[in-house]
């Protein structure tokens, strides 16, 4: 698989981690890509800010700025919007993930064997 599809794939799930982690509590960029870097992900924040920014200009994510050690943040918290997308995403990722690992399959199979 090209490494610009998986990149893709990346990019995606990023969003959604971006939606979840903001709907918990407000974040920041720095914070993001460090919690990323963490997790084992690098991520630029030439590559981060467009996505913030993406997801506010859609209507996902809204910002407050704040005062922090008298510098000026940008904190970013989920909308109603936000709050569907990232329900329905879920909803998605876990039906896909279970598709994708046949969860549902091992388990009917753990079944029948049980009964056989």
């Amino acid at each position: 698989m090209p490494d610009g599809m998986l990149r893709e794939f990346f990019l995606g799930f990023v969003r959604i981690h971006i939606l979840h982690s903001a709907a918990q509590d407000p974040l920041f960029g720095l914070a993001l890509i460090e919690d990323l870097h963490r997790r084992g992900h690098e991520l630029s924040a030439g590559t981060l800010y467009p996505i913030l920014h993406g997801l506010e200009s859609a209507g996902y994510l809204a910002h407050e700025n704040r005062l922090v050690e008298g510098k000026v943040r940008r904190y970013y918290t989920t909308t109603e919007n936000g709050e569907r997308a990232l329900c329905e995403a879920r909803r998605c990722v876990q039906e896909l993930v279970e598709e994708l690992l046949d969860v549902r399959g091992a388990t009917r199979q753990a079944t029948d064997n049980r009964l056989r």
